[in-house]
């Protein structure tokens, strides 16, 4: 069984037992908290039965338990311009919530 989250803008495709990486959370999260995910477009078992909500799935729910604070590759920005001598450079690490899919359950 798979399902379609929305979380934080993106659409992420998920499985039962899958680890995926969403944005962190304004409140705190600790290691082991479960994360509800509602915002479900689409559930499947399969390539021919598919449920599509119109935008989400009414009752549809993902639970996740969260494993880990882990933060994503540095991005680097780099200003310039030219016969001003004027450069600058600035760097980024996204921080991110390591989540385990739990139940997907379908309303």
């Amino acid at each position: 069984m798979y399902a379609i989250i929305e979380d934080s803008g993106t659409q992420i495709m998920v499985r039962e037992g899958d680890v995926i990486e969403v944005d962190l959370r304004d409140a705190p999260v600790e290691a082991g908290a479960t994360l509800a995910f509602d915002r479900v477009l689409a559930v499947g078992t399969g390539e021919a039965a598919a449920t599509v909500g119109a935008p989400y799935i009414d009752g549809a729910c993902i639970s996740g338990e969260v494993l880990t604070e882990t933060k994503g590759e540095k991005i680097q920005n780099v200003m310039y311009k030219r016969r001003k001598g004027m450069r600058r450079k600035s760097g980024h690490r996204q921080r991110y919530l390591s989540v385990k899919i739990g139940a997907i359950k379908k309303a």
